[in-house]
């Protein structure tokens, strides 16, 4: 990725040829199989919320952080690197790690000197890879998921820990979690299932709302409230625009109401950022936790203190996970079935990248697991 955005996200993304040195201590070349398209790969394109070449003081960063890739070669390493030559790994997107684990920067993101997975060969530290289970039932585009599924098992433990702190032995049966669309979002309200709550979210398209049906979520049709979002700049002298906002906000507070019974959301999965923000808060329930792991359309919130302290509202943020808790994540998705379902990815060969990060951007595409191919198995 070279040069000033201009244009469309794919107009950022150049195809040329990469090179890198030799294999070091510790590290393995390894042949990129899929890769994940990402949130934060969206984020660098539009150079937003920081310049990724600026911050890392490189002319051109190879992009993607989160994928499978086939191992070609290891170099030494010991018995921390526990791959070989051959295995089909998950590649775990930390880059600077804190004392405890969690990840400071991320790789092939703001990680200085670290190599993504949008080119035919990289070079990593092999402590990164995280081996796929052999003779798993799953196939390579359900694992090539992982991301959303390891970030989603990290925000829902804290989101769940922190309400039970306050809300001790209630029924999970009676509360109702809530999430504005998305795949990590998908995947954690899968696990509020599995704890009990009945669970909600929001979808924008009949195969989005059929799909999340079909998972036992009730699907809210995002339609329904067309000026839900917070006015932009431009819009906020226009008053018939608030006006249109007051409506769909009621409409919308009053369904939450419903569902839950008149209390309000115990816990609101709230990925997307200053466009729903106060909606989230006020949907929430007292006693009730925000959590988020994402920031997809406006880092910055605000909210009046006083009276979530009142509410005695938790407010989660998680990035990422813990690397110590990988293997663990991959044991339960393999156990438990955790998994994106079968068929549901959509995936773009190499050369249709920019094409894909267009269709990403202007909500083109159905599936919550956009991917894209650089190498065949």
């Amino acid at each position: 990725m070279t040069g000033a955005h201009v244009g469309g996200p794919g107009s950022a993304l150049r195809h040329e040829p990469f090179t890198f040195g030799p294999l070091e201590e510790g590290e393995a070349l390894v042949e990129p199989i899929l890769g994940s398209w990402e949130a934060n790969m969206d984020h660098a394109l539009a150079r937003t919320p920081i310049d990724v070449c600026s911050s890392r003081g490189e002319d051109a960063v190879v992009l993607g952080n989160l994928g499978v890739v086939r191992v070609l070669k290891v170099n030494g390493g010991g018995p921390e690197v526990r791959v070989r030559e051959g295995d089909l790994c998950l590649l775990m997107p930390f880059g600077v790690l804190d004392r405890l684990g969690y990840a400071e920067l991320a790789y092939a993101y703001d990680a200085p000197g670290t190599i993504g997975l949008l080119t035919k060969r990289s070079k990593l530290d092999a402590r990164l890879l995280l081996p796929i289970p052999d003779g798993t039932p799953y196939g390579l585009p359900q694992w090539a998921t992982y991301g959303r599924y390891f970030t989603a098992w990290d925000n829902w433990r804290k989101a769940y820990g922190c309400w039970r702190s306050q809300v001790g032995d209630d029924d999970p049966g009676k509360q109702l979690v809530f999430g504005w669309g998305g795949g990590v979002a998908f995947a954690e309200l899968l696990l509020a299932q599995k704890a009990g709550f009945r669970v909600a979210m929001t979808a924008g398209s009949d195969e989005r709302l059929a799909f999340l049906r079909e998972h036992g979520i009730i699907p809210v049709d995002r339609r329904l409230f067309p000026a839900l979002s917070l006015p932009t700049r431009e819009q906020r002298a226009d008053r018939e625009r608030h006006a249109q906002r007051r409506t769909s906000t009621e409409a919308f507070l009053t369904l939450v109401n419903e569902l839950s019974d008149g209390q309000g959301a115990a816990i609101f999965v709230d990925n997307i950022g200053e466009p729903l923000y106060d909606i989230t808060l006020t949907a929430l329930a007292r006693e009730g936790v925000v959590t988020t792991c994402g920031w997809k359309a406006g880092m910055r919130v605000s909210h009046l203190r006083g009276a979530e302290c009142i509410s005695r509202h938790i407010h989660v943020n998680t990035h990422v996970w813990r690397i110590h808790d990988s293997r663990e994540i991959r044991d339960f998705m393999e156990s438990e079935g955790w998994i994106a379902p079968k068929e549901s990815d959509t995936i773009y060969d190499f050369d249709r990248v920019p094409e894909l990060a267009e269709d990403y951007l202007n909500g083109r595409i159905g599936s919550y697991f956009p991917m894209y191919r650089v190498n065949p198995l």
